[in-house]
C-alpha cells in the first residue's frame, strides 16, 4: 500500500506538516499528492470514528441481506446502484454466497428501518427477498476497539 494512503488510514490526527515530514516531502508536495488522490477518486473523504454509546441522539443500524435477480446487460449493477442512492443506505456491497447484496442502513428507530425495508427496498423490481439483522452493540468499529477497559467485571481474571 502507498505510504501516504497508509498514513491517512492509520495516522488519526496527524497534521499535513507531520505527514510531509514522515514521508520526506515538502508540504506543497504533500498537498499536490493529496489533490491527485482526490482527483483520481482514490481519496473520497475523511470520517472520524465515534463510540456509538457516547453520542446523543443514537440511531438504529441494520444489516440487510438482499437477494436479487440479475438483469440482462447489467447484471447486479443497476439495482445495486439504485439501492445505494437511498439516504438511509450507508454501504452496499455485492457478495458471494447465499445472498447477492449486503446493505447497511441507518434510521432514527426500528420502525423507520423496517419501513425503509418494506416500503422502499423490498418493492424494487428484481428484489427477490430481504433478511434484516438489527445491530445491537458494537465491539469494534473501523479498527477501533470499543471493549470495556481492563479489569472490568465483564472480563474474566484468567482466560481459559
Amino acid at each position: 500500500m502507498d505510504k501516504l494512503l497508509q498514513l491517512l488510514l492509520e495516522g488519526e490526527s496527524l497534521t499535513t506538516a507531520q505527514m510531509a515530514s514522515i514521508l520526506a516531502l515538502t508540504p506543497a508536495e504533500l498537498d499536490a499528492r493529496m489533490a491527485g488522490l482526490r482527483a483520481d477518486g482514490t481519496l473520497l473523504g475523511f470520517r472520524p470514528v465515534f463510540n456509538p454509546t457516547s453520542i446523543a441522539g443514537r440511531t438504529v443500524r441494520a444489516v440487510i441481506e438482499v437477494r436479487i435477480t440479475p438483469e440482462r446487460d447489467g447484471g447486479f449493477n443497476r439495482i445495486a446502484e439504485r439501492i445505494s442512492r437511498f439516504n438511509e443506505v450507508e454501504s452496499c456491497y455485492l457478495m458471494s454466497g447465499a445472498y447477492d447484496l449486503l446493505v447497511i442502513v441507518r434510521g432514527d428507530n426500528l420502525h423507520n428501518v423496517a419501513s425503509f425495508v418494506s416500503e422502499k427496498l423490498a418493492t424494487i423490481g428484481g428484489v427477490l427477498s430481504t433478511a434484516t439483522h438489527f445491530m445491537l452493540r458494537a465491539y469494534k468499529i473501523d479498527g477501533f476497539s470499543l471493549a470495556s477497559p481492563q479489569g472490568s467485571p465483564d472480563k474474566p481474571a484468567i482466560s481459559p
